[in-house]
């Protein structure tokens, strides 16, 4: 066996509910140009997902797959290393999906500590569409279609993949063969990036997200709308960094970490003011986000590559994934003609 097909396999993806944002980066984003060097990677465009909370609103979801697609370019995601996708257009998905069903409860799936705090975020109650409700299963397809084994997920998504673990163990003790590898989260080693206004989660839905092609402008108002520190209303006075939103973009976003912790020093025992410490972030912000949004402004010109590109690379995963669809069928002892 060669190297390259030793590689491991990772899967991740985005639902396209609109343009992504430096919580995006930080979270995901980056890591995966660095992974696709040393992995077999999959990019799905979770567009099918995206309906389960979205049903009334089609045509923002199907517009966004272009958006984020591009964005996806524009960070440097090379289509020739890592297979973007679109996951409406695999059809083998959709069926596991049906199959899978039948090895979980529905007591399960409300037990989910990830359904069960989006289900009282979006305030379903008992009004809680049957997509969603039954998006873990959907994941799990997701996930072993590409025999997958290594996912990114943030802290909160890791009851998502042990219930995918779940699934998998039974499907393989139904078929008496373990034709599905178990998969593993990979954290990122940044925490959840707050929104600027200081609220524990940058959101499209609450307006606090700086997008990745955003204006220098638009990096600038956002900057000065950042939370600090409320006590710290001189110079002189010492300030608290810890809660602090900009030293929180400065911890995830400055290269010079020892200038930082001097920085974070002087903030603490005082005289250093609020306005500096922000026109630092402000610059490193631009020089991220200008070459990424020149890039995006680029291939926003030529939309026919970004179909090509999510055309191809749809067409490998629907082989890819019938291939394990019609293995689970045959290990189940489906009827087949």
């Amino acid at each position: 066996m060669t190297v390259e097909n030793q590689r491991p396999i990772i899967l991740t993806g985005d639902r396209p509910t609109g343009q992504l944002h430096l919580g995006h980066f930080v979270g995901s984003l980056r890591s995966r140009v660095g992974l696709q060097d040393s992995h077999h990677q999959h990019i799905l465009l979770a567009d099918a997902q995206a309906l389960t909370d979205n049903a009334d609103n089609f045509e923002k979801v199907r517009k966004n797959i272009i958006e984020v697609a591009t964005d996806y370019l524009a960070v440097g995601i090379d289509p020739t290393k890592t297979t973007i996708c679109v996951q409406s257009h695999l059809s083998a998905l959709n069926e596991l999906t049906m199959l899978y069903l039948n090895f979980v409860t529905v007591a399960r799936l409300e037990r989910n500590p990830t359904i069960k705090s989006e289900i009282q975020m979006r305030g379903f109650e008992r009004d809680i569409p049957a997509g969603f409700l039954c998006y873990p299963v959907a994941q799990a397809a997701d996930i072993t279609a590409f025999k997958a084994t290594v996912v990114p997920v943030g802290e909160d998504q890791i009851p998502m993949i042990e219930q995918t673990n779940e699934i998998i163990r039974r499907v393989n003790r139904q078929i008496g063969n373990d034709i599905l590898p178990e998969c593993k989260a990979l954290l990122s080693n940044v925490g959840r990036l707050p929104g600027f206004d200081g609220k524990a989660k940058m959101s499209k839905s609450l307006g606090n997200t700086i997008v990745l092609n955003a204006t220098d402008k638009d990096i600038k108002k956002a900057v000065n709308a950042m939370y600090t520190d409320p006590n710290h209303l001189r110079i002189e006075d010492p300030g608290q960094v810890e809660g602090n939103v900009v030293f929180t973009y400065l911890d995830a976003f400055d290269p010079n970490k020892e200038e930082l912790e001097d920085l974070k020093a002087h903030y603490r025992r005082g005289g250093l003011g609020d306005g500096t410490v922000k026109k630092r972030l402000e610059g490193i912000l631009k020089e991220l986000i200008t070459p990424i949004r020149e890039r995006r402004n680029e291939l926003s010109k030529d939309p026919d590559y970004i179909m090509d590109v999510l055309q191809e690379g749809t067409k490998k995963c629907q082989i890819l994934t019938q291939s394990t669809l019609d293995e689970i069928k045959s290990g189940l002892g489906m009827f087949k003609f």
